[in-house]
């Protein structure tokens, strides 16, 4: 029997409008005010961690729970809609008093993806909203994207403190997933230092992209990276020993016991603790902690037959490599297995589409997929 998996924190409405032709090189022949630009169509879908990582749990086979919240308006109505399809919709909140979170991603061939953004009812989720019924018997608890949901945030992230605390004293593992913050809004200007320094200790696997964690915990590093790139995608710049472990080290030693750092088209990084630390983890993950201490390395990204967006592509990723940690798969192979599912993602517009289960991905890696 599969172990109970909790998904809760960001949703929104993803609108992503189609851009024609091939790889655009850059955005500044492109987005000119004035200009109309033809577009073909626009790819409509529910987005955030809840649905993205969620429902590519279903997806995958899992006995997942989804938890978030809504607004009393349209964009709730269509989300629900979508999450009954999955039967996955008993959990998630509807606050008449607010809105419903939306997102227009732009997703040019070729290009990062740029977000429009509006948190609607996340900026009011509380650990509150996540009643205990739902944690009894759960393995884990995936929390995603609090620097885009203001309660998570506030307050050096005391909310957050108290939320993933109780989750570890019903006896569930915790991890955790960042979002890309806005450096002028309130989230950008919070201290995501000593935020991650509080809320660390609580976190089991922590899977942050490197541009977001960076940004958060080494703003001096960031700035750099940020003059290297010139405006190319952060992570075709980065490079392993230099870049990518230093700033590991620095969130290891803020207390995360299992580190994936998402690294873009490059691929992913991923080290482990002592024996010591992670047995630290709940028992109820089931993770066989011999075969995971101590370990590091870079797994680069498989080649997709084809890139449509890359929108959902880091969600589904660490979908795959969370459930098949609780499979029971050896670490490497869970990173293995999560660089695929994201290279998969990226051939569909949505972030459901392109999701393969771990045995799919399996075959798809003996023929000999790189």
């Amino acid at each position: 029997m599969d172990k109970k998996i909790v998904v809760a924190g960001h949703i929104c409405v993803d609108i992503t409008p189609v851009f024609p032709g091939g790889k655009i090189r850059s955005l500044s022949g492109l987005l000119i005010p004035g200009k109309l630009i033809h577009m073909k169509g626009a790819a409509v879908h529910t987005g955030g961690v809840v649905a993205n990582t969620g429902l590519a749990m279903k997806k995958l086979g899992a006995d997942v729970r989804l938890a978030g919240k809504l607004g009393d308006d349209a964009f709730g109505s269509m989300v629900k809609e979508i999450l009954k399809k999955y039967d996955a919709d008993q959990d998630v909140l509807t606050d008449a008093s607010d809105s419903t979170s939306y997102s227009i991603v732009l997703a040019p061939p070729g290009i990062d993806r740029i977000f429009l953004h509006d948190p609607g009812a996340n900026d009011s989720f509380c650990a509150d909203d996540i009643p205990d019924r739902l944690l009894e018997g759960a393995a884990l608890f995936h929390f995603g994207y609090p620097p885009i949901m203001r309660r998570m945030y506030e307050e050096d992230g005391a909310e957050l403190v108290r939320l993933l605390s109780r989750v570890r004293e019903k006896g569930a593992a915790v991890s955790l997933d960042l979002a890309a913050v806005d450096p002028e809004s309130d989230a950008g200007k919070a201290d995501w230092g000593k935020i991650l320094k509080r809320v660390l200790p609580y976190v089991d696997f922590f899977v942050p992209s490197a541009e977001e964690l960076c940004f958060m915990l080494d703003r001096p590093r960031y700035e750099e990276w940020t003059r290297r790139a010139a405006g190319r995608d952060m992570t075709e710049i980065l490079r392993v020993e230099e870049d990518i472990r230093p700033l590991a080290r620095q969130a290891m030693e803020q207390g995360a016991r299992i580190l994936l750092l998402k690294c873009g088209a490059r691929g992913m990084y991923y080290c482990t603790s002592s024996e010591e630390v992670l047995r630290q983890i709940p028992k109820a993950a089931g993770l066989d902690v011999n075969k995971w201490q101590s370990r590091e390395g870079f797994q680069k990204s498989f080649t997709p037959a084809q890139v449509r967006s890359g929108a959902g592509a880091g969600d589904s990723s660490i979908a795959a490599f969370l459930y098949a940690c609780l499979k029971g798969y050896p670490v490497k192979r869970c990173v293995e297995l999560a660089a695929a599912e994201g290279a998969s993602c990226v051939e569909e517009f949505d972030a459901l589409s392109g999701v393969r289960t771990l045995e799919e991905l399996e075959e798809r890696i003996a023929e000999g997929w790189q």
